[in-house]
């Protein structure tokens, strides 16, 4: 038994990650290895609720978002690492919280709106409006102290600790309540300026090499006001800027922003510091990712040893939740 307090997040199998979801989660997610008692799972069955037709692509894309976590430091022996559609308690635990949770608090969930307005859907399907309840349902699980999220995931969090009062009241009390462990996500632009996303093909992904991501940032889009050398830039406006403050240290990162508001250096100039200090640490996660994507099955067992902790765990929790509820004779 450890005395460590206990975080749970998880991610859906999206395949190869990006700079913007290692700079977001994943790499506070090897920081919290340190001090935390950490489980972390592949979501998927949420993926099912706006992908459902390619859910064969799950297998492969979970591969390659292991080889990312892996290749950023997860570390199996630290974290237990899983698979949600291993532990089919998960999946009770929803069925049950559903027959306690008002309607209402699904529909006023803000990412609900948003995802029926961004997708343009006239009928949302049962599982797009319950997947919060399926997240309260992951997250109470593992009795979790705390779930890191950045601030447009608190709401998740609240519903998550408004389920947990409503079935504690309900029946007895089986499930603390968990905190939102607020997590800082820094504003990583895509190479257009936009949010970075593979589906805007934006992005820099952690499997790219360092020639790949020379020639992604030298076109990157700048301060649109500056179109000539000798245009004085502002750097508060320009989208390798927010990569200079995540990367390059303050004393060059200064000597650039002084260049670009004089005009002493040009934007490719710019760009050069920014991958002096940006390629090293990314190429040492490239490096790792490489060797663990190169053995799949390795992989396959790390999740597979991963899920075997976790649902030994969720059984526990189910043990107590059956027995207050009390539904069979005995």
């Amino acid at each position: 038994m450890t005395s460590k307090q206990r975080v749970l997040s998880g991610m859906r199998p999206t395949g190869k990650l990006h700079l913007g979801n290692y700079l977001g989660a994943l790499d506070n997610w090897v920081r919290l290895q340190e001090e935390y008692d950490c489980f972390y799972f592949v979501a998927s069955w949420h993926a099912l609720t706006t992908d459902a037709e390619n859910s064969g692509q799950a297998p492969d894309s979970t591969i390659e978002m292991l080889a990312d976590w892996l290749g950023a430091g997860l570390d199996p022996q630290r974290s237990t690492l899983f698979i949600q559609s291993l532990v089919p308690e998960h999946a009770e635990l929803h069925l049950l919280f559903s027959m306690v949770t008002p309607l209402g608090w699904l529909e006023r969930v803000p990412t609900y709106k948003e995802m029926v307005e961004q997708l343009g859907l006239e009928s949302p399907s049962y599982g797009l409006l319950g997947y919060p309840l399926l997240q309260a349902a992951d997250i109470l699980m593992y009795k979790p102290q705390w779930v890191p999220v950045g601030i447009d995931q608190v709401p998740h969090v609240e519903l998550t600790r408004e389920v947990a009062r409503r079935f504690n009241n309900t029946w007895k009390p089986v499930f603390p309540e968990p905190g939102a462990k607020l997590t800082e996500i820094p504003k990583v632009p895509g190479t257009d300026g936009r949010k970075m996303s593979k589906s805007l093909g934006n992005a820099i992904l952690l499997s790219d090499t360092p020639e790949e991501i020379t020639a992604k940032v030298k076109p990157m889009m700048t301060d649109p006001a500056r179109k000539r050398r000798s245009d004085p830039g502002t750097p508060g406006l320009c989208p390798v800027f927010d990569l200079h403050k995540i990367f390059t240290p303050d004393a060059p990162r200064d000597a650039c922003a002084t260049g670009c508001r004089t005009a002493g250096i040009g934007c490719l100039d710019c760009k050069a510091v920014l991958l002096t200090h940006m390629l090293p640490p990314l190429a040492g996660i490239r490096e790792r990712r490489e060797r663990f994507a190169a053995k799949p099955r390795e992989i396959v067992e790390i999740l597979h040893e991963g899920s075997r902790r976790a649902r030994e765990f969720a059984k526990k929790t189910m043990d107590e939740v059956r027995a207050v509820i009390n539904l069979e004779p005995k």
